[in-house]
């Protein structure tokens, strides 16, 4: 990769790992189902104008935004919302390499790897030390939701990649007009429409800023510039920059938001990261052994190219 795409590529790491500071910011201002409304509700509009018309059924597109939109980031909210911790979010949410593997092998039959396999070991092993840190600091309730998004996420991982989209960013856009609506009903039903009506006539700049963030800056720019990078270099390279969130997020929590990281934490973030690595890169293949043709006796046999 160029220095500029590497640079690329960290940039986007970044943005995505302050995204869930800027989370927990902006859910002082907004109740939960209602704030994950408006994320979507701003990354779709007016982005769905000019991203033409889906270039993938409209199948893929409402289940990938019912498991992505409704179920992962509705969870996410919630669940930090109710005193998960945006640091920790960020790292128990890389969970999801896991259980992306663990539904592929079931709905794809895609076998993992006895690596693979290891590395889902450790991660899991990652996720235990991070809730007995958990645990003992916060609510588990709250843990568990944010495991629940991971396995969503997981989950639209795999419709994903059934869908292909050619497109990153068109796909994405049109994903986003999905959950709309299905949370907004669900914020009306369970956080009640007194709730959210007071959330914005109290609209202020930083209410006002976390939502254009966490809809344009990490889901417009994110995932097109992502999409962007992964049409231009191959996935194997690309994709180990996404070890990186947890490292921006567990960072930025503790400098914006005074985020304490214990050593269990730690732990369980080593676990985590390198359980995930092990999961989710590919393997380098071997090279053939070159093939040999036979000459007149007496003569060295000569190499042939290998088959590509």
């Amino acid at each position: 990769m160029r220095p500029a795409h590497v640079l690329l590529a960290v940039l986007v790491a970044a943005v995505w790992g302050v995204n869930f500071t800027v989370i927990e910011i902006g859910l002082g201002h907004f109740p939960p189902l209602l704030f994950s409304a408006l994320r979507f509700l701003a990354a779709a509009l007016p982005a769905v104008l000019f991203v033409g018309r889906p270039k993938v059924p409209w199948r893929w597109i409402v289940a990938v935004g019912l498991a992505l939109g409704v179920a992962k980031f509705g969870l996410l909210f919630v669940g930090m919302d109710q005193g998960m911790p945006a640091g920790l979010s960020s790292l128990v949410l890389q969970i999801q390499a896991v259980f992306t593997a663990l539904f592929a092998c079931v709905a794809l039959g895609e076998r993992p790897s006895r690596r693979r396999l290891a590395g889902m070991t450790v991660a899991l092993a990652g996720i235990a030390v991070a809730a007995v840190d958990e645990g003992a600091s916060g609510p588990l309730g709250a843990f568990a939701l944010v495991v629940a998004a991971a396995a969503c996420w997981g989950v639209s991982n795999v419709l994903t990649r059934k869908a292909a989209p050619p497109d990153a960013l068109n796909f994405m856009v049109w994903v986003s007009t999905v959950p709309v609506l299905p949370l907004l009903a669900l914020s009306l039903l369970l956080e009640g429409p007194s709730r959210d009506l007071a959330a914005l006539r109290a609209l202020d700049w930083q209410g006002a800023g976390t939502v254009l963030y966490v809809a344009w800056v990490t889901t417009v720019f994110g995932f097109g510039a992502w999409g962007w990078l992964l049409r231009n270099h191959p996935a194997s390279t690309v994709a180990p920059f996404s070890l990186l969130v947890p490292v921006f997020g567990m960072t930025s929590a503790t400098l914006v938001l005074g985020e304490p990281i214990t050593p269990l934490r730690w732990c369980a973030a080593a676990l985590l990261v390198g359980g995930v690595a092990l999961t989710s890169l590919p393997q380098r293949r071997p090279s053939p052994e070159p093939r040999l043709i036979r000459r007149r006796p007496g003569r060295e046999p000569l190499p042939l190219p290998a088959r590509r």
